[in-house]
């Protein structure tokens, strides 16, 4: 009776006392910052750091510093140094990366936790003393649940998360993104509180799906997770046998030729095709180029538009009611990367189309937007005639073992609060053979009719399968294929080129969205047009995105149709909606909610200082309500700024006028003067949303609130191994950040993340890039003040909590101040004081201060008039070049012509 009181006392004990040391230890590594891939002999040397250059990780500094100008020391000032290691670019058919046995998969963070202002935790070896702090702590926790009578699963085990070595394919230590509080949160022994509307059938024991409850959203989606997992721990989920309908022995091979001249010999009964276009984001333009150029009145045309994309559905709504041809689905879904709902989408939409009784079609095909056809819609037809009996399918190729592994076929996956959770492993139905790959396919009426319709012990258990798997579209219809009657017609060839660029697509760029590493594939670029001119009977071509690169475009339209007519407007400009009025504010975020405001407010000074003449006032106005659309504009694939249509009031009669303002941004990368010998950097930005794959940021302009986290990127050409050090100097002259960054000779691009203490001071930021210790360029970016909170007038509490900088000017737990006389950067009192000041306005105060400062990086370009206007100098927004109501004959979408086609 007295021994097991005393037992639960010691084990407690023993228990505080690891819990404590290895919380010291933690919080040591979140907060002395600890390097990793150092060059052999570093410690001879006196140490240069080797570092990976690539992700948007924040690598962990190691407190030293680099050698002081002119050789002398520099107390106190510790360097603060990414990983920053750049893979060369290099160039199978599915989304996940080759090397994928190399990747981590197991571990997941809490989606719900922000990871702001803490420090993170790099995924790497544990020290010898750590890793015994760690078993023993273990070791105790197992004594203590038998001693208390708990099951040692109930926890997600802490060793999982902090013991692992993991990689991606760039060989980059993951950073693993728990809060410090989360990580002492993990030290205890009790489970999380989770609530569900019933309680769960089973004991939920597997630490996936423990993980997965902890990480969702919604009660519903817990309450999902857990009664799928307990349906499928109780063996009433998956399929163990299911029947192979199928008499090959292995997989057919049929072999298909292209004859450049079938063209010629249209069969009397030539094919009709029902393209399926499944399209998501706003790049309405691109779609309706696209559409163009794959429209015949002969085809059909069912377009479904994901559910978050309203503004496209609004565009595609508009166009497809001008032909018989084209319909739009009337239910809409979410689909995401990798979702059990794409499959969903697919199945739908077959069914759809079969229950249609007035399209003939003989051909299901799936595309879309960033597809484009790479010969015409005769060849294709010309091409499907004659092999009418065939479903043509890529697969991945021949160690299928390894695909399944790959593809985590043998995992269980569930699709909820618009994300893919991992809930454990699943063994493979016996019975069939499973295949999959590429989930771009032409397959004939008659399988789909089969996959729609048909409810014998293949297809309904394939589909149950199906529904809790990752990637299904990219293996369902091969493995129903291939173990059905039909299994003689597989063509394993898509009629596709797709862009894998495997070292820069395979950033597992989804793991926000899916508990996985996936790939994607790059855009087409000019100086891949020679890949289209192949003699293998391939018809369409992805990735292409006319945000990236707009030309390969305009080269593959002018190769299939021809050019347009001498003078013809808008061929190398191209404009993307990233707002509408419908939207509602809510779709626009405070940042670019002031920054719109501010560029209307500078396209009315520049009508007044350019139109307006003595004593008349009919070119001045007033700005009245919110923007009413906001146009991205490119031109020769340049990023030419922001169109903001808005109204205002004409101050001569006192009516409501629309307009619309180009706003530009000013150069802001200056390379010294006199130019140093150093030449090897090309350009560097500053911005948020970097796309590693096609190497651009995503915030086209670079708009950037108190509330962001910027990346810095350079642009390398090639030349010697190089250090350079990163200087981050705020708005009043506070040196935020510095790290030092090994430049290899065939780097093309580094980008890093410096972790800095938010909120940022507001105003134009100055990054130094020193060589030596010498100054060889310097760029600026600006951090808005915002006048609006959750699209409301800030409030003077929220204004000065966000304008006011970081606490005690503390950019990082380290101090750069004695940086500031040695790189000749004074420390100004009264810049100080002014931005205190500056802290606390609201109003038409605060809106000059904002206007002051956005009009240092931006200029007003021109203005134009959308409808009616009493200013007579003002021109009518349609009879500009670069408005986006200007003419767009590429895009824009008219009658048929005789011929059948729109292009």
């Amino acid at each position: 009776m007295v021994a097991a009181p005393c037992a639960r006392r010691l084990a407690r004990r023993s228990r505080s006392a690891l819990v404590a040391a290895l919380t010291v230890l933690l919080l040591q590594t979140l907060l002395v910052w600890n390097f990793t891939s150092l060059d052999a002999g570093e410690e001879q040397r006196g140490g240069r750091e080797k570092r990976d250059r690539g992700g948007e990780q924040r690598g962990q500094p190691q407190r030293r510093g680099p050698a002081a100008p002119h050789g002398k020391a520099m107390d106190g000032y510790f360097s603060h140094r990414p990983k920053e290691k750049m893979r060369t670019d290099s160039n199978n058919e599915n989304s996940v990366p080759k090397d994928f046995e190399t990747i981590d998969n197991s571990n997941f963070a809490p989606r719900t936790q922000r990871q702001k202002h803490q420090s993170e935790l790099v995924k790497k070896p544990l020290s010898k003393q750590k890793e015994h702090l760690r078993k023993k702590l273990e070791e105790e926790r197992m004594k203590e649940n038998l001693l208390l009578g708990k099951n040692s699963n109930e926890v997600v085990q802490f060793s999982d998360h902090l013991g692992k070595n993991s990689s991606n394919s760039n060989n980059l230590k993951e950073i693993d993104r728990f809060p410090t509080q989360h990580l002492l949160q993990k030290l205890e022994i009790s489970s999380p509180e989770l609530k569900y509307e019933q309680p769960p059938k089973c004991e939920v024991t597997g630490k996936e799906a423990i993980s997965a409850m902890s990480r969702a959203k919604s009660q519903q989606c817990r309450q999902e997770i857990a009664d799928v997992y307990c349906q499928h721990k109780l063996g009433k989920l998956m399929p163990e046998q299911v029947t192979r309908f199928c008499a090959l022995e292995g997989k057919a091979n049929n072999n298909v030729q292209w004859d450049e001249d079938s063209v010629e010999y249209m069969p009397a009964n030539p094919v009709r095709i029902a393209f399926v276009l499944v399209v998501h984001g706003r790049a309405s333009r691109q779609l309706q180029r696209m559409f163009k150029a794959i429209y015949h009145k002969d085809h059909f045309y069912y377009i479904h538009v994901d559910k978050r994309s309203n503004y496209l559905h609004r565009q595609v709504l508009q166009f497809a009611s001008q032909y018989p041809n084209v319909r739009v689905t009337s239910w809409r879904m979410a689909t995401i990367w990798g979702g059990a709902s794409l499959l969903t989408t697919y199945l739908q939409t077959m069914k759809d189309l079969m229950e249609m009784s007035d399209w003939p079609w003989d051909f299901f095909i799936n595309l879309s937007a960033a597809d484009y056809p790479i010969r015409t819609n005769d060849q294709l037809v010309a091409f499907l005639s004659r092999y009418r009996d065939m479903n043509f399918l890529k697969s991945h190729g021949r160690d299928n073992a390894r695909f399944i592994r790959k593809q985590g076929l043998d995992r269980l996956f569930l699709e909820c609060d618009t994300h893919m959770w991992r809930l454990g492993d699943r063994k493979i139905p016996e019975g069939i053979t499973v295949d999959g790959g590429s989930d771009w396919f032409l397959l004939n009426r008659k399988f789909v009719e089969y996959v729609t319709f048909s409810n014998d012990d293949l297809v309904t258990k394939m589909k149950r399968f199906y529904s809790y798997t990752l990637l299904p579209a990219e293996s369902f219809f091969h493995t129903v294929l291939e173990n059905s009657p039909f299994c003689d017609s597989m063509v394993d060839n898509n009629l596709r080129i797709t862009n894998w660029n495997r070292k820069l697509g395979c950033k597992c760029q989804y793991k926000h969205i899916v508990d996985w590493c996936g790939c994607s594939p790059n855009d087409f670029k000019p100086a891949d047009f020679h890949r289209f001119q192949t003699a293998r009977p391939t018809f369409f071509a992805r990735k292409f995105e006319a945000v990236v690169n707009q030309e390969i475009i305009g080269q593959l339209d002018y190769y299939l149709y021809g050019n347009y007519p001498p003078g013809t407007p808008g061929l190398r400009s191209y404009w993307e909606n990233v707002y509408e009025e419908p939207d509602g504010l809510g779709a626009l975020s405070d940042v670019a909610l002031t920054m719109f405001h501010s560029f209307s407010r500078l396209g009315l000074r520049r009508a007044e200082s350019s139109f307006h003449a003595a004593g008349d006032n009919s070119c001045r106005y007033y700005p009245m309500g919110h923007p009413v659309s906001i146009h991205l504009y490119f031109l020769a694939d340049r990023f030419q700024g922001f169109l903001i249509r808005h109204h205002a009031t004409n101050l001569a009669v006192s009516k409501l006028e629309t307009l619309e303002t180009w706003v530009m941004p000013k150069k802001v990368f200056k390379i010294a003067s006199p130019p140093s010998d150093f030449g090897r950097l090309q350009f560097s930005e500053i911005g948020t949303e970097w796309d590693a794959k096609e190497r651009l940021f995503r915030n086209f302009g670079g708009l950037l609130g108190p509330t962001d986290e910027p990346v810095g990127m350079q642009k390398w050409g090639k030349g010697p191994n190089v250090t350079v050090t990163v200087i981050w100097v705020d708005p009043i002259n506070v040196i935020a950040a510095t790290y030092d960054i090994l430049i290899e000779s065939s780097a093309e691009f580094t980008h890093y993340k410096p972790p800095l203490n938010l909120p940022l001071r507001p105003g134009v930021w100055t990054i130094k890039i020193l060589h030596h210790w010498v100054q060889v360029a310097e760029t600026k970016f600006l951090v808005t003040p915002l006048t609006f909170s959750n699209q409301q007038p800030i409030k003077q509490e929220e204004a000065i909590k966000l304008h006011s900088g970081p606490p005690k000017n503390a950019y990082m737990e380290q101090s750069f101040q004695g940086l500031n006389p040695v790189l000749n950067i004074p420390v100004s009192a009264a810049r100080a004081d002014q931005a205190r000041r500056n802290a606390a306005l609201l109003g038409a105060r605060l809106d000059a201060w904002v206007d002051s400062l956005v009009s240092s990086v931006w200029s007003a370009v021109d203005i134009c008039s959308v409808g009616p206007t009493a200013c007579p100098v003002l021109q009518g927004c349609a009879q500009t070049a670069w408005s986006s109501l200007s003419p767009d004959p590429k895009s824009e979408l008219g009658p048929v012509k005789p011929d059948g086609r729109l292009r």
